[in-house]
């Protein structure tokens, strides 16, 4: 079992310790859960409160902490609590699945894939012709990386996941398990002899370094040119991505939103859950989609949007207001 002192940890995290506990630390765990070997964390002052009645020997803070610790507990007090809580959960994290081999006998791996160094592929897995795994990659059991696919260096697929066809996927990203990169774009057109007629899907998808996709979600390649995720987005499970859409830096789309095709995403947009976004639409740098929010235009940078249709969040808080009162008339 892992066990840390308190000054140990603040090694990590270089905070200040306030109190003092001569207890060893075992284990990180929520506020209410914790025994008196764990460690826990208050972000936010409205947790101060239980605090109290908390075991945790030790809490990493917020600067702002208005509470003292008690007998035989501390506090770390840091900038970001969160993100000091981060690197401490790094250290507690228990080991990742094991690969007895590199590249499991149950692997199908094509005679024209360049694998790299350090490149481990579990059973089951499928590695297409001319697909190229750059040094470090991880790909777990069960998933599929169809031909002309590029993975950068140090990436992670978990199972399940599938890879199509000439997409191109870049360093420190994490694909998780049943996320489809590359399927087919909803590209249909009414014709009156036969139906709906399919209209080929012919691009790929282009994701930066550093971007995490959430399990079962879907990006889908384009019609022609590339679906492309800046470098550092951040997406939940259960996201659709449509084809031709294009993601800048750092964004982020919680669980459940949507962007239809030809979405345009500045850099460091946040999409708020079971948000979706009209196609062909531009959504500014920093601008922010409150969740279940529905946007059928364009969104200028730094703003924030709120409803369905959306609107600007104070003129969306109005207008509930609004309502509100007038129901409330209604019944008098």
């Amino acid at each position: 079992m892992k066990s840390y002192s308190i000054q140990e940890l603040n090694e990590v995290i270089n905070g200040v310790i306030y109190g003092n506990t001569s207890q060893n630390i075992t284990a990180t765990e929520q506020l209410d859960k914790a025994t008196n070997t764990e460690i826990s964390f208050i972000g936010n002052k409205k947790y101060e409160k239980y605090w109290q009645d908390s075991k945790a020997c030790v809490a990493i803070v917020n600067e702002d902490i208005s509470i003292e610790p008690g007998e035989n507990r501390a506090f770390i007090k840091v900038k970001n609590a969160d993100l000091a809580m981060s690197q401490i959960l790094a250290l507690f994290a228990p080991p990742t699945p094991v690969f007895h081999n590199d590249i499991h006998d149950r692997a199908v791996v094509d005679e024209s894939a360049i694998i790299g160094d350090g490149v481990r592929i579990g059973a089951g897995c499928y590695i297409g012709p001319k697909v190229k795994l750059a040094d470090n990659v991880t790909i777990y059991p069960n998933v599929t990386i169809l031909d002309d696919c590029t993975i950068g260096k140090n990436t992670i697929i978990w199972s399940g996941a599938v890879i199509r066809e000439r997409c191109h996927i870049g360093n420190d990203c994490i694909i998780h398990p049943n996320a489809t990169i590359g399927a087919d774009g909803f590209g249909f057109r009414p014709c009156s002899e036969k139906g709906l007629v399919k209209i080929p899907q012919i691009g790929n998808v282009i994701i930066g370094n550093g971007v995490e996709i959430g399990a079962n979600s879907c990006v889908d390649r384009g019609k022609f040119s590339s679906t492309i995720l800046g470098d550092g987005c951040k997406i939940d499970n259960l996201v659709q991505i449509g084809h031709n859409s294009k993601l800048g830096k750092f964004c982020i789309m919680a669980g459940n939103s949507g962007l239809a095709g030809s979405v345009t995403l500045g850099n460091g947009v946040i999409i708020g859950g079971s948000a979706s976004i009209k196609d062909h639409t531009t959504i500014g740098d920093g601008a922010i989609v409150g969740a279940g929010s529905g946007v059928t235009g364009d969104v200028p940078a730094g703003k924030t949007m709120l409803g369905y249709p959306a609107v600007e969040a104070r003129d969306a808080l109005k207008q509930w207001a609004i309502l509100k009162r007038l129901v409330s008339d209604s019944k008098k």
